[in-house]
């Protein structure tokens, strides 16, 4: 009919829901959904990588782990506080491939977040290349993971990578996105197993636990050397993740919620 106004469906990932508006608003909503998000996961990446890549880079040696640990953990947990609401906060591939597998990400959305974390990543250690001394940025090969160097070295640093991957990707689907278990103090929550997992498997396997953080330090110091382990554990523990919440929770239970933004 002529007088209606126009119906406007969005897919929220959980299911679809129409809504009467204008043909204006609808294009605004789909910006908001599709395109803020993507945006969001960009900006985030780059903050949390140019903070993470300056830890390392400018470390102290008598601080050991803990300087990266905490500039690693307090800097997600700020900017999934900042940002969480508009794009759920991942700005990792792997959070991104576990939230995606139990219901929380609209699935045509996984390839754009993969591919804004990873240029966010670039960005990130591009401006940390930049600002930092260029003594101190090859001592610290760039805050590439260097940690493994011998091929013996392999298998103990790719079973770490998925174990405190799967901590942190736990700590995302079970304290931000599963509607039972969600609650105020997720950021900080996985801020803190960002920090545990660094003092614990930091000199195992660098403790990367995000294949844009490994990517973006990699590119800017042409550092390759076992690069793969920091894709295959984490993405390993992603799938991991999602599976087992599937598994023993199940989607009726989960109810897994992407706000209308």
């Amino acid at each position: 009919m002529s007088g209606e106004a126009p119906m406007c469906e969005v897919d929220l990932g959980g299911g679809k829901v129409k809504e009467t508006n204008t043909v204006g608003r609808c294009r605004v909503s789909f910006y908001e959904r599709y395109i803020q998000p993507c945006m969001a996961e960009l900006l985030g990446s780059a903050l949390f990588i140019f903070i993470g890549c300056l830890s390392v880079i400018e470390n102290n040696p008598n601080a050991g782990l803990l300087q990266p640990a905490l500039a690693h953990g307090l800097a997600l947990g700020l900017i999934i506080a900042i940002l969480g609401n508009i794009s759920g906060g991942h700005f990792n591939p792997a959070v991104s491939l576990a939230v995606t597998l139990i219901g929380g990400l609209n699935i045509m959305l996984l390839i754009p977040y993969w591919i804004s974390q990873l240029f966010g990543g670039l960005i990130g250690a591009a401006l940390a290349k930049a600002v930092s001394p260029e003594e101190r940025f090859w001592n610290a090969s760039g805050a590439a993971f260097a940690t493994v160097q011998e091929e013996g070295q392999v298998a103990v640093a790719l079973g770490t990578e998925i174990i405190l991957t799967m901590l942190l990707a736990l700590a995302v689907c079970m304290g931000a996105v599963n509607g039972k278990t969600k609650g105020p103090l997720a950021p900080f929550s996985i801020g803190f197993s960002v920090i545990v997992d660094i003092l614990a498997g930091g000199a195992i396997s660098g403790a990367c636990m995000n294949p844009a953080r490994a990517f973006g330090p990699a590119v800017m110091a042409g550092y390759w050397d076992f690069h793969w382990i920091y894709w295959l554990g984490p993405l390993l523990a992603g799938l991991f993740v999602g599976l087992l919440i599937r598994l023993f929770i199940g989607d009726e239970k989960t109810r897994l919620i992407l706000k209308a933004r």
